[in-house]
């Protein structure tokens, strides 16, 4: 959500503000605020410079001749993913803008050759900017991209062919992770020791990811401040071990220890590349350590906060990134529940200490991974008990061990073998509990007040002073407060519809008081991505689905909404559109006439026409045509049926439509003047895809609509759009992204939809 709320904010202004503000506090000589608002004012400089990085929208599509190295690479089967680093850049049309300031792209290869981390290359790339899907309570790609310091995404050309410029020489991490895989065979292993010692999280598949996301451990599993922590606290033992028997006397005085602790830990965050998960975990290492060592050294909050400082000087995209703040939150609350405490002695102490401190951090964590990730994994508490120690106190240390035996091979194989063993353990019993407790994604509407609620409760049991009764007390009240919280519900008589943002295609999720019906299921991409993956967590239920036809971008989400949802009915106009047929359930013909009720809503197909042929048509001429009625405001989806279909259908229009969704995205086939003037939409929808290459929706279409009089919409720049009809309700819209200005069209709350495309003649 930050980085969505990033593209408002006024950058420029707020460094003038800031220069205003540090000059002010110079001349008071206020010299702490001075800094502070010093290092926002960095931070801000190198946040407006990122985004003057990202690509020029007036290059999105085009082809550009690019020089570029490889940062990192994965197989994703199909294709492979690369991240690059921009070397040089330049359109191949004349007089289109310059790309000279792009700096990291994300791109796909399909079929690419063999290629290495390093490789430097000469390609084509067609790229656009930076993007995503704009839904409710879904991934925010666009925010994640720019958090990555990601400036265009988009896939290499064939044409002109691709030139290898140099072969990449692997740095150390490359040339470990290539030794790992000479050296150990065993597939688990080898994935797990490149996460946790090399910080190769992109090794980890598909299936460890859901394994470790079910069981709230994805922690401990990728290098973090945990592991670099860990390594330099057993340094840190070792060298004032071996400093007692070297200098018996004075043993305590000496530093050379702590020397050895900030070196292990900056050579471990080093192996793994200095990313900034890594980055960030050696930069509170090395500030815990100088807190403890006691020398000259700052009060823990002060090194929380210079910890802080550091990490946001080095890298401001920090500040967005969910990580940092799991870090520190944590590293706050142990403070906040050690701090004037003593320290514990003996094992049991220390064992009831870790019990302790994972009892209070589990409630704050859970609400903090809510907030960030929209899910909880109710496994956690229980399972970061056992799982901590095991990967820290053994696992770590075993795999570095084979590190520092990695110039006797059978040494190192020999060491790696005790980890795979402890690898497998831990898989198994990570999947058994994740089998017994599954993530849980709450509802949106729950994900707050169930947020709240935990945050409270850590913070009646860990702050100190309060007594016993009050705590016991809050927590059942919050207890009995979560138990009785209610979804919000639906009127009788009252349709809600939410167009979804699924790009190039189209996916309309209709709900009434106990009924829930989607219309089409949004297109599959080449890559086999399909955004209706991303809309709900698993196991919703849909009374019906309609499959308009069977073009790709209306049925593509087929198999991912029978692999992950339950649908009691499914219909299409038959001649095999929906491929519901595959799936081993019942597919019902759509047909003029046929028509059903739901809690007081009345649906009704207006085509095709019953009895008619429909295996001489086009595929869009197929297309079911849906008539929604509620409370006297009506919804119209006529797929991507054309002109001559919506000339036949014109004159079964009962009145005006309240809500249109444009036919075929809006194009030119489609919306024709007689369709337009019988439906008389008050708001029109176009469900298209950002920059897409069919010049959707056709300016002539938004002219035709504009002219009517009806407030327009696009999925391409509004984001998801969702009305509510019927009822006591006028015609109340929500945009999941809020266009930057808006125009003065219907009721205050409607814009112009202008066409980026226009042909010669318009």
């Amino acid at each position: 959500m930050l980085g969505g709320l990033l593209g408002t904010l006024p950058l420029p202004g707020l460094l003038a503000g800031l220069a205003l503000a540090l000059l002010a506090a110079l001349a008071m000589r206020r010299y702490r605020l001075a800094l502070l608002i010093a290092v926002l004012a960095v931070s801000a400089g190198q946040v407006l410079l990122a985004r003057g990085a990202q690509l020029p929208q007036g290059l999105s599509r085009a082809d550009l001749t690019t020089q570029v190295r490889i940062v990192s690479l994965s197989d994703e089967g199909r294709f492979t993913r690369l991240r690059l680093a921009v070397e040089e850049c330049r359109p191949r049309e004349p007089g289109r803008p310059s790309c000279a300031a792009l700096d990291h792209v994300r791109v796909s290869w399909y079929d690419p050759p063999a290629l290495a981390v390093n490789d430097r290359w000469h390609l084509t790339l067609r790229l656009r900017p930076p993007a995503g899907f704009a839904n409710p309570d879904s991934f925010d790609y666009a925010a994640w991209l720019w958090r990555e310091g990601i400036d265009a995404t988009g896939y290499v050309r064939d044409a002109p062919p691709p030139q290898r410029l140099a072969a990449g020489e692997p740095g150390l991490r490359e040339a470990a992770l290539g030794y790992l895989d000479r050296h150990v065979a065993d597939p688990l292993a080898r994935r797990w020791l490149a996460a946790l010692t090399l910080g190769a999280a992109e090794r980890l598949d598909s299936d460890d990811w859901e394994l470790l996301n079910a069981t709230g451990t994805t922690h401990v599993m990728v290098i973090s401040g945990l592991h670099v922590g860990l390594v330099a606290t057993l340094v840190l033992g070792l060298a004032r071990g071996l400093a007692r028997l070297v200098t018996p006397c004075r043993w305590r005085l000496t530093t050379w220890p702590w020397w050895c602790a900030a070196a292990a830990a900056i050579g471990y965050a080093g192996l793994a590349g200095l990313e900034p998960p890594a980055l960030r975990a050696m930069i509170m290492t090395l500030v815990g350590l100088w807190v403890a060592s006691g020398r000259h050294a700052p009060g823990p909050w002060q090194g929380w906060w210079l910890a802080l400082v550091v990490i946001v000087l080095l890298d401001p995209l920090a500040l967005w990134r969910p990580g940092l703040w799991l870090s520190f939150v944590a590293v706050g609350l142990l403070i906040v529940i050690w701090q004037g405490r003593r320290r514990p002695s003996g094992g049991r102490g220390w064992l009831l200490a870790l019990l302790r401190s994972q009892c209070l951090l589990a409630p704050l964590m859970a609400a903090a991974v809510l907030l960030a990730f929209d899910r909880l994994a109710p496994a956690a508490p229980l399972v970061n008990l056992l799982v901590v120690p095991l990967v820290g106190s053994l696992m770590v240390p075993l795999g570095l061990a084979g590190w520092l035996l990695a110039w006797a091979p059978p040494l190192a194989e020999g060491v790696w073998q005790l980890f795979a063993l402890l690898a497998h353990a831990l898989h198994a019993l990570l999947t058994w509990c994740m089998n017994m407790m599954p993530l849980w994604q709450p509802p949106a509407w729950q994900a707050w007040p169930l947020a709240l609620a935990l945050i409270l409760l850590a913070a009646l049991w860990a702050l100190p002073g309060v007594a016993r009764t009050p705590r016991w007390a809050g927590s059942m009240a919050l207890l009995l407060m979560g138990m009785t919280l209610t979804p919000p519900s639906i009127a009788t008589g009252t349709l809600q519809v939410r167009v979804h943002d699924v790009g190039q295609g189209q996916l309309l999720a209709l709900r009434t008081a106990h009924h829930r019906l989607l219309f089409d299921t949004g297109p599959r991409f080449r890559s086999g991505f399909m955004p209706l993956e991303t809309l709900w967590p698993p196991g919703q239920v849909f009374d019906a689905v309609i499959v308009s036809h069977s073009d790709r971008d209306h049925a593509g989400g087929i198999a991912a909404l029978g692999e992950l949802h339950h649908v009691a009915r499914w219909y299409s106009p038959g001649v095999a559109a929906s491929g519901a047929d595959a799936l081993g359930v019942e597919d019902r013909a759509c047909r003029a006439g046929g028509h059903w009720r739901w809690d007081g809503v009345e649906f009704r197909f207006l085509g095709p026409p019953a009895g008619a042929d429909l295996a001489g048509r086009a595929s869009n001429d197929r297309s079911c045509v849906l008539l929604v009625e509620a409370g006297g405001q009506r919804l119209l989806v006529s797929g991507d049926a054309g002109a001559e279909v919506e000339r036949r259908l014109a004159e079964t229009l009962p009145g005006p439509v309240s809500v249109l969704v444009a036919g075929h995205h809006g194009s030119r086939s489609s919306s024709s003047p007689s369709w337009v003037a019988a439906s008389r939409p008050r708001h029109v929808v176009f469900s298209a895809g950002r920059d897409n290459p069919h010049g959707h929706p056709a300016a002539s279409v938004v002219r035709r609509f504009r002219d009517a009089g009806s407030c327009l919409w696009n999925t391409a720049t509004d984001g998801a759009v969702t009305f509510q009809l019927g009822g006591h309700a006028a015609h109340p819209v929500i945009a999941e992204r809020v266009p930057a200005g808006w125009g003065d069209g219907v009721d205050g709350r409607c814009h112009a939809v202008e066409s980026p495309h226009r042909s010669a003649g318009e």
